[in-house]
C-alpha cells in the first residue's frame, strides 16, 4: 500500500465492513477510506483469511500488520551526519553539546549545518515523557499554602488603592480551604495568616507545604533549607512540620496550585467590583464555606466542606491553649550607646557586647535580645511608640550611669540616705542661683562607693563647719583623713594686765638715758593703765621683742 498505514483501530473497523460484504464505494461513504485503499486491505484480508471466522485479538492483528504490511516512509535523502554516527554517539555519551559536536565533525571534513547535527542528535535521543506521580495523603496529614498577587483593593484606613495578595491554605485530603487577602508578604503578616487559618479550621495539620517564600525560608536549598527562625518558632508552637518545595517545582503542591490563588481569582474575584480589603475578607470566608466548600470537586468528586466536617476535622491536631505570640526575629548591631534598633524603637543591652550583632525577638508584649549563639542577655517590654528608648540601667557602664539616672530629685534622695550633713551640703550646692552644680553633686555622691556612707557624712559635716561647701573640699578632707580629726580649740584670751612686770627704768628701749648721760625723767603712769603691747612680758630682750610684735587679735 502506498502512503501512510491506517491506525489499527481504523483497520479493525474496515475489516468489520469487509466481513459484512460492504463494497469499496460503501466503505468510502461510511469510513472515508479511499476505494483503492479499501481494495488493498480487502486483498490483504483475503490473503490471510481475515474475512471469515473469528478475528484475532487486536495485538495479534497488529503484529500481523507489522510483519506483512510495514509502514512505508516517504523517500528522503540520507542525513549528512550519518557517516559520523559512531563519533556522535560517543560524544553524546560524554555529554558533549551539539555545537561542540559540530566542531569535532568539521575537524574531520564535515560540511553540513548546525541544524543537520541537531536533527540527527534528536533522532538518536527521543524526548522523555514528563511523568507525574500523584501523591495522596491521609486526613489531617497535610496542608498546602499558596501566596499570590490578586489585583488591587481599597485600604479602609487611608482610602488608597493598594496591591493585594491572597493567602490560600488547602487541606490536601478534603480540599477545604482558608483564604485571606493582605497588603504585604512580610513575616508578621505570614505568621498572622497561619494563626488565623488554624483558628478557622479548628485544628492543625501535621505538615504544611510551602513555597520558598522569604518569610518562611531564608535560603532556597532543597538539601538543607534554612528556615526563618520566626517561622520555625511558630511551627514548634503549633506542632506542624515545615515542608518547603524544591525551587521552581510548583507541581509539588499541585492541590493548592490549581485550586488556590488561580481558583480564587477566577471564581471569587471574577467580575467583582473593587471593594475594601475588610469587606473582601468577610465575603471570602462565606465563599469558602458555600461556593468553594459545597462544590463537587473535580478530582475527589465530593464536597470539600462535607469531607472536612465529617472526617478530616477530627484528624487535625488540637490547637494549643494560647495562640502564637506573633514574634519577629531579626539581627541588629549593638551600637556604642548600648542600644539596638528594632521596629523604630531602641532597646538596651549589656555594654560588654557593644559592636556585636545580636538576635532580636520582638513579640507583641516583650522584646528579647540574644547573642549569636542564642544566649539570652536582655528582656524588655515592647515599646508603644516609635523613637521610644527602653533602658535597663544595669546594661550601661557603671562610671557613666550616674550622669543618666541621677537627676536633682534622685541626688537629694541619695544624700538623704547617707546622712543629715550630706543632705545639707547637697541642698546648698543645688540651691546655687547662678551655676548648675548637678554634675558636682553627682561626683560628690559617687565618693560613697570609695569611702562609704560614714566617712562621706563626716567629711560633709567638717566642710559645713568650716563653711567650705564644694566637692574639692570634701574630697581633700577624705584624701587627708581629716574627717575624723577633733575640732581645734579656740585661742585663749590674754588676761588683763594691772602693772608692768618690770620697772619702768628697765625699759631702756622705751625710756632710757638721754643725751650726754643725762637721765631722762620717767613720766608717771596711772597704776591701773598697762600698755597692751607689754602684756605677758617676763623679762629679757627676747621677751621684750616678742612683746613688741604680738598681735593682740
Amino acid at each position: 500500500m502506498a502512503g501512510k498505514r491506517k491506525q489499527i483501530v481504523d483497520i479493525y473497523a474496515l475489516l468489520q465492513h469487509l466481513r459484512a460484504g460492504a463494497s469499496n464505494r460503501g466503505i468510502k461513504r461510511d469510513l472515508g477510506v479511499d476505494r483503492r485503499t479499501a481494495k488493498k486491505y480487502r486483498e490483504w484480508a483475503e490473503e490471510y483469511g481475515l474475512l471469515k471466522g473469528t478475528l484475532p485479538p487486536i495485538e495479534e492483528l497488529f503484529q500481523l500488520l507489522e510483519e506483512t504490511m510495514p509502514t512505508q516512509h516517504p523517500p528522503q535523502s540520507q542525513s549528512t551526519v550519518e557517516p559520523y554516527r559512531k563519533l556522535v554517539v560517543k560524544l553524546r555519551e560524554q555529554d558533549t553539546e551539539v555545537s561542540a559536536i559540530k566542531q569535532r565533525l568539521e575537524e574531520r571534513g564535515f560540511r553540513g549545518s548546525y541544524m543537520a547535527v541537531w536533527r540527527f542528535v534528536k533522532q538518536l535521543e527521543p524526548a522523555q515523557a514528563d511523568v507525574t506521580v500523584r501523591v495522596e495523603t491521609a486526613p489531617g496529614e497535610e496542608a498546602q499554602v499558596d501566596f499570590g498577587y490578586t489585583g488591587k483593593m481599597i485600604d479602609p484606613a487611608t482610602g488608597e488603592i493598594r496591591k493585594t495578595w491572597a493567602f490560600v491554605l488547602t487541606l490536601s485530603w478534603s480540599r477545604h480551604q482558608y483564604v485571606e487577602f493582605v497588603f504585604n508578604q512580610q513575616i508578621p503578616t505570614w505568621l498572622r495568616l497561619h494563626r488565623n487559618a488554624f483558628a478557622f479550621l479548628g485544628g492543625v495539620p501535621q505538615r504544611v507545604v510551602i513555597d520558598n517564600l522569604k518569610a518562611g525560608i531564608t535560603q532556597a536549598c532543597w538539601d538543607d533549607p534554612e528556615v526563618q527562625v520566626t517561622y520555625r518558632e511558630c511551627a514548634e508552637h503549633y506542632g506542624f512540620l515545615i515542608a518547603p518545595c524544591k525551587p521552581q517545582t510548583p507541581q509539588h503542591k499541585g492541590k493548592v496550585e490549581k485550586g488556590g490563588v488561580h481558583y480564587v481569582k477566577r471564581n471569587f474575584l471574577g467580575g467583582r467590583e473593587m471593594t475594601t480589603i475588610t469587606q473582601a475578607n468577610q465575603d471570602v470566608k462565606v465563599w469558602c464555606l458555600t461556593t468553594a466548600g459545597q462544590r463537587r470537586h473535580g478530582t475527589t468528586r465530593k464536597q470539600p466542606v462535607v469531607q472536612f466536617e465529617t472526617v478530616e476535622k477530627a484528624a487535625l491536631q488540637p490547637l494549643p491553649e494560647t495562640p502564637y505570640d506573633l514574634a519577629v526575629w531579626k539581627q541588629a548591631k549593638l551600637h556604642r550607646d548600648c542600644y539596638v534598633v528594632f521596629d523604630n524603637a531602641y532597646y538596651s543591652a549589656p555594654f560588654r557586647l557593644v559592636g556585636q550583632r545580636l538576635r532580636v525577638r520582638g513579640g507583641s508584649q516583650e522584646v528579647r535580645l540574644y547573642t549569636a549563639d542564642y544566649q539570652l542577655v536582655a528582656t524588655h517590654e515592647r515599646a508603644t511608640e516609635a523613637g521610644q528608648r527602653i533602658t535597663n540601667p544595669a546594661h550601661l557602664p557603671p562610671d557613666k550611669l550616674p550622669g543618666l539616672v541621677l537627676d536633682r530629685d534622685a541626688c537629694q534622695a541619695v544624700a538623704a540616705d547617707i546622712g543629715f550633713s550630706t543632705t545639707a551640703l547637697v541642698g546648698r550646692l543645688l540651691a546655687d542661683p547662678v551655676v548648675d552644680r548637678l554634675s558636682m553633686v553627682r561626683r560628690l555622691l559617687r565618693l560613697r562607693e570609695q569611702v562609704g556612707d560614714e566617712r562621706l557624712e563626716a567629711a560633709c559635716d567638717r566642710a559645713l563647719r568650716f563653711d567650705e561647701v564644694s566637692y574639692k573640699t570634701v574630697k581633700r578632707i577624705l584624701s587627708q583623713g581629716l574627717e575624723a580629726a577633733a575640732e581645734a580649740p579656740a585661742a585663749p584670751e590674754a588676761p588683763a594686765a594691772q602693772r608692768f612686770v618690770r620697772g619702768h627704768r628697765n625699759c631702756s628701749g622705751i625710756y632710757g638715758v638721754g643725751h650726754h648721760g643725762i637721765e631722762t625723767p620717767t613720766p608717771t603712769l596711772p597704776e591701773a593703765v598697762t600698755p597692751l603691747w607689754c602684756a605677758g612680758n617676763t623679762g629679757g630682750a627676747a621677751s621684750s621683742s616678742r612683746c613688741r610684735s604680738m598681735d593682740p587679735y
